[in-house]
């Protein structure tokens, strides 16, 4: 099936050849035509030239073309998949974090939410918003898919600025499930039928039943969640792991590594004091550990394990490098080729968790507010599905934060410096005031080449 396909940020290795191993395992979208676009012209020719070798080695009935001109590239697009970052990534992300501390402002983490998810925002999502823009005017019926984060407030922005545009936010964080409740329950995870939903990064498991049996699997899961936890090693026990041997461990499973001679932390639930906090206090299981989940709580910062996020900070850091593979391999990591797959043929098929505009789909949130739900394939999308209500005290922490998104959607679309003050100010996380006109500027213009727009 002939489509094109547009990856912006493919001089990424870890972005743009890891994809192109999933798009290549694909027997529904042979014949496509995959265009690799990057303001990176050296990176973007290594991952185009790496390309057409493993076209030709391996005799794929693909077209990889690349290009630096965003315009050239969208032309005939049905659909386009956004990874960027802007500027220095960890440069940038210390200073969202680190800067607002300095002026006295409680934030565990400083990527998505708080002071730090704010700035954030502020950086990146223009540049998104380019890209869109340049879609609706040159292939407006493409369904444009983004990885990017902050993720709620880019989807928010997009959608504000651009009603009706095929925009959907994709995130990892899902997986988190696939890891560790085979292991809890000891049962196959296709076996099960979960739900899930909330904002990105601030989600939980709603429902849990056996797909067979239709047994409710949650109050086992309940049960069983803090034994497995307390025995697992966290980030700090293979960050420890690392240092003492070299030798980088991945997440993608949850069992084995005791065998690789970790030792757990001397203290339980290792990375996951917020995370066991939720569950004890809502009942509810969190899709993210403590760095994500509690970047959106005021009170994060007295329950959170402050040493398991700096330690996964740094093993994120690490982990990314060992990432940046050079070769592609023909395996299916990500969602976007089933879906894209699911589009192709009107398959109706269930994503576990899309960003979308609300508009009902979680009741007592804003319809304008992106959700992160459940989410059903056809020709013409990804649509949300419709969950209802939330339990109260779980959905009153998420009412807490749509005014932050609010007001930076609005502070990114007028350019006016007054909102980002007043978006900080609406934002749970920051705990002061007086210093926020200030910060402000500092970050303004410490950070001038991506927010001087701002006035």
């Amino acid at each position: 099936m002939n489509k094109k396909i547009v990856l912006i940020g493919a001089g990424s290795a870890q972005f743009g050849l890891g994809t192109l191993g999933d798009i290549f395992t694909s027997t529904i979208l042979k014949g496509s035509e995959i265009t690799l676009l990057d303001i990176n012209g050296e990176a973007l020719k290594k991952v185009d030239e790496t390309a057409q070798a493993f076209i030709s080695k391996e005799n794929l009935d693909f077209t990889v073309t690349s290009t630096t001109r965003r315009k050239e590239a969208l032309k005939g697009a049905d659909f386009i998949i956004i990874s960027i970052e802007v500027g220095d990534r960890f440069k940038l992300w210390d200073e969202d974090w680190k800067t607002p501390l300095q002026y006295g402002i409680s934030q565990v983490y400083g990527e998505n939410g708080g002071a730090g998810g704010v700035f954030h925002a502020l950086r990146i999502i223009p540049p998104i918003l380019e890209i869109c823009g340049d879609a609706v005017e040159i292939c407006p019926e493409a369904h444009i898919f983004c990885y990017s984060n902050p993720m709620t407030a880019i989807t928010t922005t997009v959608h504000r600025a651009y009603p009706g545009i095929r925009f959907t936010g994709l995130c990892h964080e899902i997986a988190s499930l696939e890891r560790y409740l085979p292991a809890i329950l000891d049962m196959p995870f296709e076996d099960m039928d979960l739900t899930s939903g909330g904002l990105n990064h601030f989600s939980c498991l709603l429902k849990a039943k056996d797909r067979n049996t239709g047994r409710d699997l949650y109050p086992e899961i309940m049960e069983k969640a803090p034994v497995f936890f307390e025995s697992e090693p966290g980030y700090s026990d293979m960050l420890d792991y690392y240092n003492r041997t070299g030798e980088m461990i991945h997440t993608e499973g949850a069992t084995g590594r005791h065998d690789l001679g970790i030792e757990r932390s001397a203290y339980s639930w290792a990375d996951r004091k917020l995370f066991q906090f939720i569950m004890e206090t809502y009942g509810l299981l969190p899709i993210t550990g403590d760095s994500h989940f509690g970047e959106y709580l005021s009170w994060a910062w007295e329950v959170a394990d402050h040493r398991g996020i700096l330690d996964f900070y740094d093993f994120y850091k690490l982990m990314l490098g060992e990432m940046a593979d050079p070769e592609i391999h023909l395996e299916v990591k990500e969602r976007i080729v089933a879906i894209m797959e699911g589009i192709s043929t009107d398959s109706g098929a269930l994503e576990a968790a899309v960003n979308v505009p609300n508009d009902g789909l979680i009741a007592d949130l804003p319809s304008w507010i992106a959700v992160e739900v459940p989410g059903t394939v056809h020709a013409d999308g990804v649509k949300g599905n419709v969950l209802g209500e939330l339990p109260k005290g779980f959905s009153a922490l998420l009412r807490n934060y749509t005014g932050t998104y609010d007001l930076t959607a609005e502070a990114i679309l007028t350019g006016r410096k007054d909102y980002v003050v007043q978006a900080l100010l609406a934002n749970p996380v920051v705990n002061k005031a007086l210093p926020l006109k200030d910060l402000t500027d500092r970050m303004i213009s410490q950070q001038g080449k991506w927010l001087s727009y701002l006035k």
